[in-house]
């Protein structure tokens, strides 16, 4: 028998044969996962992660300004009514020579107040210390230098000495005078008390005269007992229609 006869034969054999045979599942083998002595990594770690586990680290709303507690307010005496030319001169300054790391903020304290005048109502800002401003800035010998000889500057406010550096001013009063400087509605300037004699400007009781009553500074009204028919009647009317007389 030949090498052909006898591989045919095998075939045949095989065949006959594989109805009887049952086919057994593959079982996957069981693995044990290796060992190692070596620590496991960071990155190694959350890559065993399920990506349903991971949890990103909450963004902060917003990021958090480091404070300088060198940053201080400071008072420098000037001319009066010099305010804001030296606080014009002293931002230009500031500019021109890279001082803005050192010195912040320059500040004439101001308050609005309501006024009436020829019959109007205004608001008017009015100097609450004149001949002061008010200067946010690191103190060093250069930025001191920098605001001492700018031009209407007379001196810092709270030196102890003749050449030393000035004190800041304490947190409360800062607070304080930036509260002045709009943040609360204008402050109404009254100029009558009960007793004055006053003249009405407008309306019906135009050009009448009488004696202040009662004020009522919220609603900007006032009274007034004026003599009509020769008898003293109670009339209100607006801070704007009378005047002193």
């Amino acid at each position: 028998m030949n090498l052909e006869d006898t591989r045919a034969a095998e075939i045949a054999e095989n065949s006959e044969h594989s109805d009887d045979v049952a086919v057994q599942p593959e079982t996957a083998e069981e693995t044990t996962p290796e060992t190692r002595d070596e620590p496991v990594t960071e990155t190694e770690a959350q890559a065993q992660i399920e990506p349903d586990e991971l949890v990103e680290a909450p963004e902060s709303a917003e990021p958090i300004e480091p404070t300088d507690p060198d940053r201080k307010w400071y008072v420098v005496h000037t001319y009066s009514g010099y305010e804001n030319k030296v606080k014009a001169n002293l931002e230009r300054r500031i500019k021109s020579m890279n001082m803005g790391d050192f010195v912040y903020r320059v500040l004439v304290p101001t308050d609005k107040e309501v006024e009436f005048k020829d019959g109007k109502r205004r608001e008017v800002e009015k100097k609450v210390y004149p001949g002061y401003v008010l200067v946010e800035m690191k103190m060093t010998d250069q930025s001191w230098y920098v605001v001492r000889n700018t031009q209407g500057v007379t001196g810092f406010v709270g030196s102890p000495g003749s050449g030393e550096k000035p004190l800041p001013l304490v947190d409360k009063e800062v607070k304080t005078i930036l509260k002045q400087m709009g943040i609360e509605t204008p402050r109404l300037k009254v100029d009558f008390k009960k007793g004055d004699r006053v003249k009405v400007t407008s309306g019906p009781f135009f050009d009448f005269t009488g004696t202040v009553d009662e004020i009522d500074p919220q609603k900007e009204r006032l009274r007034a007992l004026i003599s009509i028919f020769g008898r003293e009647t109670p009339v209100e009317l607006e801070f704007y229609q009378v005047e002193k007389v």
